[in-house]
């Protein structure tokens, strides 16, 4: 990039050549106009010019090292045969600017353009004045549009002679460009950093503008080389001054970026423009991602989190990252001398490299946007307070499915990503995948047990056995879904412990949290009992269980006597049930309900069965007490049985 021309330099001479404004100098102006328009003086001036900017070059057989030396080393020596020539060029290019602006009528250039400027800041200052003050970033673009489009209506308004017409065009241009970095520099650098940030974009953007100015004013191509390497030299210095005065680094950070820069620099001066430019991109991009992140999330007002706040956010870098990455390509293909440029392999190798990071910005911007979605599904199936019982279990289906789906989502990202990129390198992905095909058939017989676990575990997500928060019981273990891998699901016991059980040992699984639950437990009453008595309280004892704000909600049907069951051996065997909706509650309520019987029954006169045993003299007898110990012994065994969970 050699074209870096300081705008104070080529204004001030501007300027130095309107203050002469003494008859005898006006006499030698005109006489110079004269010269100029002399066709023949036209034609030498063309064949002098082409001379100085393309000066003799040894001819070089071959290509390689040898030939980028020699232009290497002619390069440099005719920009050192140049910048003895800066001030005297500058001086004929800004005379002649303004002798083609007196000959057609107007004032000089340098009046011209501060009138322009003038009327521009004029109308801003107007708009400013009849608009309320806001805050935003597109707040403060709003005043510099309407200052460009002054400037631009005017411009256009007005034929303006051929070389201040150009004149003024590059360099309005550059100045709207400078005030909208200058905003960007106040909303993402910080205040140590502004004053600098503003100083190197200002030389680089002017510096652009004189380029683009000086081959049609005159300015030969050698001095414009010559002002942009002196140029070149001022903004390394501020910026190594930059990093070792405005930036918390260490004193071997700083000595490691001041290197980098001189490197990059070095790259610029030897023309080795791809690499320069991929160098500023190194140092330069991480910073100019996350400020224009910052710029973007502040522009649209969304959160950086939600899913537009990161499309905006993402779509922005990747943008950036975009148009680095295009200007990589012109820039190789623009500069054909380069070394590399003549190894086909290289060239593919680098379009390569670019693609591929075109092909990992769309891979991350996909995967962000996905993994957003997922978490704040999940963040939402969390809640089930207040829900129909139909909205509640499609919420705990997302919450089971959902972290698998991101694991399986985060697998075929990974892997279709790395296989778009080694195409892009060149690499032939047929064959990859059909060696990942017989290598995953020699795994899968390998790893039976794997496999078994992972088919079992989608069938099972399949048949919606169970979903996380569900209480299971699976051969020997039990407990609560806690979560799933690809292989396994974690239980946890309802004393702590937790199991990591695999898909396979499974087998079939009791769901007992799914859609209601029925509670059966059994009492021994007293042969005398008056049973439609014991029925009543236990109605009483189901409506105050329905009445309780914290058990109420999980009944579904209410506490009831189903009736006289059995005859026992020391009393009546009374069966009661009730319907709850799924719950770890379950255990409390039965054991809540059979606190509240004992408590009622005994209230009201209703005796539980108790053993009892008969014990008389003699021989009969004896064997009438061992009778009654084994018939006792044997009901506390059926008891024990038959006694709920």
């Amino acid at each position: 990039m050699r074209w870096w021309i300081a705008l104070v330099l080529g204004l001030f001479l501007c300027g130095a050549a309107d203050a002469q404004t003494d008859v005898s100098a006006q006499q030698k102006v005109d006489q110079l106009v004269d010269l100029l328009q002399d066709p023949d003086v036209q034609s030498l001036l063309r064949s002098n010019d082409r001379t100085r900017s393309q000066p003799n070059e040894p001819s070089v057989s071959g290509h390689g090292i040898a030939a980028w030396e020699t232009r290497l080393r002619a390069h440099i020596d005719e920009i050192a045969k140049a910048v003895p020539r800066i001030p005297s060029d500058i001086a004929a290019a800004a005379l002649r600017t303004r002798a083609d602006a007196i000959s057609h009528g107007y004032a000089p250039v340098f009046i011209i353009f501060g009138g322009l400027l003038a009327v521009g800041l004029v109308a801003e200052w107007l708009y400013r004045s009849r608009r309320q003050a806001t805050d935003g970033v597109m707040a403060r673009f709003a005043p510099i549009a309407i200052f460009a489009v002054t400037m631009a209506i005017i411009f256009f308004a007005i034929e303006w002679p051929p070389l201040a017409r150009i004149v003024l065009l590059v360099y309005l241009t550059a100045f709207v460009f400078y005030r909208l970095a200058a905003v960007l520099v106040d909303v993402a650098a910080g205040a140590r950093l502004r004053g600098r940030a503003k100083l190197l974009l200002g030389a680089i953007i002017f510096g652009v503008a004189g380029a683009f100015v000086g081959p049609s004013i005159g300015i030969p191509t050698s001095t414009t080389q010559a002002i942009s390497y002196l140029l070149s030299v001022f903004v390394l210095l501020c910026a190594v001054e930059a990093i070792w005065s405005a930036f918390g680094f260490s004193r071997v950070g700083k000595t490691v970026r001041s290197g980098a820069l001189l490197v990059i620099w070095i790259f610029w001066s030897l023309d080795f423009m791809s690499l320069f430019w991929l160098g500023v991109y190194i140092l330069v991009l991480p910073g100019l991602l996350r400020a224009a992140g910052t710029i973007a999330a502040a522009a649209s007002a969304r959160s950086s989190s939600s899913l537009k706040g990161i499309l905006v956010v993402r779509g922005v870098r990747a943008i950036v990252v975009g148009l680095a990455i295009g200007w990589l390509a012109l820039v190789w293909k623009m500069n054909p001398d380069g070394l590399g440029h003549d190894n086909a392999t290289v060239t593919s190798v680098f379009y390569g490299l670019l693609k591929s990071v075109v092909v990992l910005l769309l891979a991350d911007l996909i995967w962000q946007l996905a993994k957003e979605w997922i978490d704040r599904k999940l963040s939402e199936s969390s809640n089930l307070a207040g829900l129909p019982a139909v909205d509640a279990a499609r919420r705990a289906r997302f919450r089971t499915l959902l972290p698998i789906f991101r694991n399986a989502l985060a697998v075929v990202v990974i892997v279709v990503t790395a296989l778009m990129v080694l195409a892009e390198l060149g690499v032939e992905i047929g064959p990859l995948i059909a060696g990942a095909g017989i290598f995953g058939v020699a795994l899968g017989f390998g790893s039976q047990t794997l496999v078994k676990d992972v088919i079992s575990g989608v069938f099972y997500m399949l048949d919606d056995a169970f979903r996380v928060g569900e209480y299971i019981q699976a051969k020997n273990y039990k407990g609560t879904v806690e979560g799933f891998s690809l292989r396994s699901v974690r239980l946890r016991h309802h004393r702590g412990p937790v199991y990591t059980v695999p898909f396979g040992e499974l087998g079939a699984v009791e769901n007992m949290s799914r859609d209601w639950g029925v509670v059966k437990f059994r009492i021994s009453v007293g042969y005398d009992t008056d049973i439609e008595k014991a029925r009543k309280l236990t109605k009483k004892i189901g409506a105050s269980l329905m009445e309780d704000p914290e058990l109420g909600p999980l009944f579904i049907e209410p506490l009831k006597m189903k009736g006289l069951e059995e005859f026992g051996d020391y009393g009546l065997v009374l069966s009661f049930g009730m319907t709850l909706k799924p719950s770890p509650m379950q255990s409390f309520i039965r054991r809540r309900a059979n606190l509240l019987l004992r408590e009622v029954f005994t209230a009201n006169g209703i005796e539980f069965a108790t053993p009892s045993v008969q014990v008389g003299s003699g021989d009969n007898g004896a064997a009438e007490a061992a009778a009654a110990i084994s018939a006792v012994r044997a009901q506390e065994a059926k008891n024990a049985s038959s006694a709920p969970s």
